[in-house]
């Protein structure tokens, strides 16, 4: 008996503190992937745009009392988010960068003025496609030897991108398609192409342009790939493999009446054929000189042994050799050349230039622009000539014209030489700057008093070849055209021109990629239009992206890209859900109707709303943006409809209208059928609040019942099992026990229901309506209007305290038809509650009413 006074004055103080405890508010924990709640496993991606409202807080606090929000971050770290203390709504104040900043930490905190509650979130920062692949250790420079095998590795270019997926992917492409030289796309690493070799001699340095692209990815809504570029420079290193070259050739010497015996005559010039790493070359005459002439092996330079009246023949024909010398001293190659030597001795003629049927002072030429660089002109058989002998005959020979495009060899010439003209400068010799080269050869004796001198036109008629490329006007062409379109409507025009002549000037276009299949272009005016069976949707897909070649007759392109936007055009009304709608109305609080527009951009898929017919017309107002209908200023009890209609039925019907804002514009009307209720009423009952809830999903209340059952059978089988294990252990058989619960002492109780009702009218003076004006020019557009409710907090868990001997509650409800006048929308009311989910009870209510008489339910 004592222990039982103890246990009830225990049992009366934990309800006393209970009852006087204010417990701290609490977030919601709504899992992955929501964007509200405690920002549970949050992530944002790094280009969201700075001042996006990404995130709201949301939580509750069990007595209703009002919340407010709170972050904060370390003092060393950025402070990235803001968030209103009031509704919770994140902002995004500061730029984020996945690449610096993978992890945001923050302190979120919710409070009711009297507990705080703090928590710590990692918000995840995800990755976009915002980084260009780069290329590392520049500058590339590779030394290949001139007889590399083909298909050998030269070089391996490395580039990094920071991106992560398939943005962080790099491949390589050569720029140029024609190089000899090829990419390995995922390695990076440089070859040589089967079939291609190097020389040395013909182009001692090559220039790779590689391309590293990205695997592409989304940024900033849109797909966008980077690329970038580095260049490999490819020197090739010489090999010997080519035999020593006589330069000047045919070599004439003169010998006079006046020349010294030791005196030079003439002088050969030879050159190793590999110039990178030449040799060095020794001279000697073979056969021919009969001993009056001799050569120095290292100069090349031929004397007179003898007097010239000594010697026996006018004309001498000498073979000089000329040796490479290898790199231990030993012969490599050799050559030989003829020498001609005249002994001559008055002045008495001036140089001249002979051609194939005698002298002649003009030449003419026909060749290919851009031949390689020192290449002979070979098309030339010009010889020029002194009859004089000795000194008398030695004269220079130059280039009178354009500079540094050919040279002439040899530059001092003894008696006679054929002339030969080598190119400089390929480049210059372009069909596209100039058809024809003219050019004089300047004759000019060097050591005579007279000076003699002649000259001869040099006239070469360049003929064009396929060397360029055709090129764009632009890399990139965008065109815009509506999605109503008919097929083989022109979209742009492209243009891409070929500086060539004649059929290598000629340009075909055409179209490739993913995003061509609805086009066609025309191969000679570059026009690009649809195909004649093609149909635009902007709502399947709103852009084209392809690429369009121009390519001349030897294959030869240049590519460009082409990008194509539909315009949207109104063509789908604005659809609701059902074309009946059910909704419950708590008095002071509006419901919402919703129809979809799928048009693709604005203003087509703006929905407007307005009431299109009800009766009476003067208790219902719209607005016309959101779709929010409310119950007039003047109706703030169900009394006041009760006087407008005399009507008892249960469902109010409106017909509603919902008005795209595109042109020519859509509409579509559906019946909409509200049950009217107060917040007064349905806060009798907690147990109310629930069934509200799976008014229309009854399986979640059996759910919630099984659920119930089935936790309290595992609970009786788990007692029953430890006390069946416990009797057994002791082998004894215990008294069937009889526990007898006492009636809880009435003070606590007294004090339970005192607290209870004075929640109760703290509750219901929130749901106090105050009355506004109306307004007299009936324009609901006003700003109270358009701003969206608060959602309520929800309310704690419900608690069913069934009792005995009370009266069964009916829901009051009042129904009528009304047609559409615009007010003022009531202002929203300052209450902590839910009406919303009390409507809802309402309305769950009446079917259990209906279906169940027999089941009374008690609140």
């Amino acid at each position: 008996m004592r222990r039982g006074r103890w246990a009830a004055l225990a049992l009366g103080l934990l309800r006393l503190c209970l009852a006087q405890a204010n417990f701290a508010p609490h977030f919601f924990d709504n899992g992955v992937g929501s964007t509200n709640g405690n920002m549970a496993l949050f992530s944002l991606p790094e280009d969201t745009p700075v001042g996006s409202h990404v995130y709201t807080l949301n939580g509750t606090d069990p007595e209703g009392d009002p919340i407010s929000y709170h972050i904060s971050f370390d003092p060393s770290a950025r402070s990235v988010f803001s968030v209103d203390p009031t509704f919770g709504n994140i902002t995004l104040v500061e730029e984020l960068d996945r690449e610096r900043e993978d992890e945001i930490e923050a302190i979120i905190s919710i409070s009711d003025g009297l507990n705080l509650v703090a928590e710590k979130v990692v918000i995840l920062v995800t990755d976009a496609n915002d980084e260009a692949p780069r290329f590392i250790q520049e500058p590339y420079v590779a030394l290949v030897p001139e007889d590399i095998p083909a298909g050998s590795s030269i070089f391996k270019v490395h580039a990094v991108d920071r991106d992560t997926g398939s943005g962080g992917s790099v491949t390589y492409f050569l720029q140029n398609l024609h190089s000899p030289f090829a990419v390995d796309r995922h390695s990076g690493v440089l070859r040589l192409q089967a079939g291609a070799t190097l020389d040395y001699e013909r182009s001692r340095t090559h220039y790779v342009t590689v391309v590293a692209k990205d695997g592409g990815g989304r940024l900033h809504g849109a797909d966008v790939v980077f690329s970038a570029t580095t260049t490999v420079t490819v020197n090739v290193e010489d090999v010997q493999d080519t035999a020593p070259v006589f330069v000047g050739t045919p070599y004439y010497g003169y010998v006079y009446e006046d020349t010294l015996p030791g005196s030079e005559v003439l002088k050969v010039v030879a050159m190793d054929g590999d110039r990178g790493k030449p040799n060095r070359i020794l001279y000697s005459l073979v056969n021919g000189s009969d001993g009056a002439f001799e050569i120095n092996e290292t100069s090349g330079a031929i004397s007179i042994t003898h007097s010239p009246a000594q010697l026996q023949r006018e004309v001498y024909e000498l073979h000089v050799q000329v040796t490479e010398m290898g790199p231990v001293g030993s012969p490599a190659a050799q050559a030989t050349v003829p020498v001609t030597i005249r002994i001559v001795d008055l002045n008495n003629h001036p140089p001249t230039f002979y051609g194939e049927s005698g002298p002649q002072n003009r030449f003419e030429l026909s060749m290919n622009e851009h031949p390689p660089q020192g290449e002979i002109l070979r098309g030339l058989k010009i010889t020029i000539n002194d009859s004089d002998q000795g000194a008398n005959a030695k004269f220079n020979l130059q280039l009178v014209g354009p500079r540094g495009i050919f040279r002439v060899v040899p530059q001092t010439v003894l008696n006679e030489a054929q002339v030969t003209i080598i190119v400089e400068n390929s480049t210059a010799i372009d069909f596209e700057k100039s058809k024809v080269l003219t050019f004089k050869l300047l004759a000019v004796e060097v050591n005579t008093p007279e000076k003699f001198s002649s000259t001869a036109d040099v006239v070469i008629q360049l003929l064009d070849t396929n060397d360029n490329v055709p090129k764009f006007d632009s890399l990139y062409y965008v065109a815009r055209i509506p999605e109503n379109a008919p097929g083989g409507s022109s979209v742009v025009a492209v243009t891409a021109v070929d500086p060539d002549t004649g059929p290598w000037g000629e340009v075909k276009y055409s179209i490739y990629g993913t995003g061509a299949d609805l086009f066609l272009i025309h191969p000679s005016t570059g026009l690009i239009y649809t195909q004649p069976w093609a149909s635009l949707d902007a709502e399947a897909t709103a852009r084209y992206n392809f690429y369009v070649k121009a390519e001349d007759m030897e294959g030869k392109y240049s590519v460009a890209e082409v990008f194509i936007t539909l315009l949207d055009v109104n063509d789908h009304p604005p659809q609701f859900g059902k074309s009946v709608q059910k909704k419950t109305m708590v008095l002071g609080n509006p419901v919402k109707i919703e129809a979809i527009d799928e048009d693709a951009e604005e203003p087509n898929n703006l929905v407007d709303y307005s009431i299109t017919h009800a009766e009476p017309a003067n208790v219902f107002d719209i607005n016309a943006h959101t779709g929010e209908i409310w119950l007039k200023n003047s109706i703030r009890s169900l009394d006041a409809l009760h006087n407008i209609t005399p009507g008892r039925d249960c469902i109010w019907s409106l017909e509603v209208q919902a008005k795209d804002r595109g042109s020519p514009s859509f509409s579509t009307t559906a019946l909409l059928k509200i049950d009217i209720t107060d917040a007064e009423t349905l806060s009798r009952s907690p147990m109310a609040a629930f069934l509200i809830q799976t008014k229309d999903n009854p399986m979640k209340a059996v759910g919630v019942l099984a659920g119930t059952m089935a936790t309290v059978v595992a609970i009786t089988v788990l007692i029953s099992t430890a006390t069946f294990w416990r009797n057994k252990k002791s082998n004894k058989v215990l008294p069937v026990r009889r526990v007898v619960r006492k009636r809880p002492s009435p003070a606590p109780r007294t004090i339970r229901i005192e607290w209870l009702k004075s929640k109760s009218a703290k509750a219901a003076t929130k749901f106090t309506l105050k009355e506004k004006p109306p307004n007299e020019n009936c324009n609901n557009n006003s700003p109270e209007s358009s701003l969206l409710p608060r959602a309520p907090a929800l309310p704690p868990p419900p608690s069913v305290a069934p009792s005995t001997g009370a009266a069964h509650w009916t829901v009051p409800t009042v129904s009528g038809s009304l047609n559409p006048h615009p007010t003022q929308p009531p202002p929203k009311p300052k209450t902590m509650g839910s009406p919303i989910q009390s409507t809802l009870i309402s309305e769950l209510k009446q079917k259990f009413e209906k279906k169940s008489v027999h089941n009374k339910a008690y609140f």
